[in-house]
């Protein structure tokens, strides 16, 4: 039987964790190995990137993606968590606004700067999750993230309290935090009521299953995942001819006349899948990570 291997786009729906869309497509695929990209709150939904099988090794390619985020904030109110789960924790007025006065707001906060985690996160300081602390009262120092807002823009509601926006940020924005400065900078209060994660690098929450038309099509037999080679798409590449793909594969070292800027590149062979994640080692390229041949028939892990 030919075991799972790839990459799976997933709409998580709200109300479960990250790792609940996890359990549910290792039930659907009747795989083990099984692991996400980029984890949603359970507010939060839109796209889940899920690597299965071998392809799980290449998750940490698309956690370094660009992420387009929708959503929804109040202004008004904070809470302890900075979203709708969370227990309000403050009031505060809020002043008429326009969409210009709003829209100012959010584009001074474009850029690269420092970003503080909130305590009701998965963070680990000592071995433990701040939110574990955050549940005891323990609040304790965090230290700043350096992040990039690339694109933030605020649309109005029919209510002065309620505004649509739409971010685009690298990896380890925490949005909540953002969406509650703004609110500070337009002298008040804020946190998220809605959030939704549209897109991470060339990926698309519109090309994403959710999670019962998975087990759908799953217990149909229809092959849901996409090749391993969508999670590279922003590698450079080279396309390996047949002695090199067999030394590749045995974990040899190989010369390659083609030269790169990258760090790390991707190997492909003649048809476009996947070999190997090659990095560089004096005048040739070593084997960093190499996946299973497809055309055996079977995978080996």
């Amino acid at each position: 039987m030919k075991t799972n291997n790839g990459l799976l786009l997933i709409d998580k729906p709200q109300g479960i964790t990250s790792h609940d869309v996890v359990s549910r497509v290792r039930r659907a695929l009747g795989e083990k190995r099984v692991g996400h990209a980029g984890t949603l709150d359970p507010m939060a939904t839109g796209l889940l990137i899920i690597g299965v099988g071998p392809a799980t090794r290449l998750i940490r390619f698309a956690q370094s993606e660009k992420k387009l985020y929708t959503g929804i904030v109040k202004l008004g109110s904070s809470t302890d968590s900075l979203d709708a789960d969370g227990e309000v924790t403050g009031r505060a007025d809020v002043p008429e606004l326009s969409l210009e006065i709003v829209q100012s707001c959010a584009s001074s906060m474009l850029g690269t700067q420092q970003q503080i985690p909130p305590m009701v996160s998965a963070i680990k300081v000592g071995g433990k999750r701040l939110y574990e602390m955050a549940r005891e009262g323990i609040e304790i120092e965090r230290a700043p993230r350096e992040i990039t807002i690339s694109r933030f823009e605020v649309c109005p509601t029919e209510s002065n309290d309620e505004w649509n926006f739409v971010v685009e940020c690298t990896v380890g924005t925490y949005i909540r935090v953002l969406l509650s400065d703004l609110a500070v900078r337009l002298g008040t209060l804020g946190h998220l009521t809605a959030l939704r994660r549209e897109a991470s690098g060339h990926h698309s929450v519109k090309d994403a299953l959710t999670l019962d038309a998975l087990k759908t099509l799953a217990e149909n037999g229809t092959d849901v995942l996409r090749p391993p080679v969508d999670f590279v798409t922003g590698l450079e590449t080279v396309i390996l001819h047949d002695e090199q793909e067999r030394r590749v594969r045995m974990g040899q070292q190989i010369e390659i006349a083609q030269s790169f800027t990258s760090p790390e590149i991707a190997a492909l062979d003649v048809s476009g899948q996947l070999v190997a994640i090659l990095q560089p080692r004096g005048q040739l390229w070593k084997p960093e990570l190499v996946l299973p041949d497809s055309r055996e028939g079977k995978l080996d892990s």
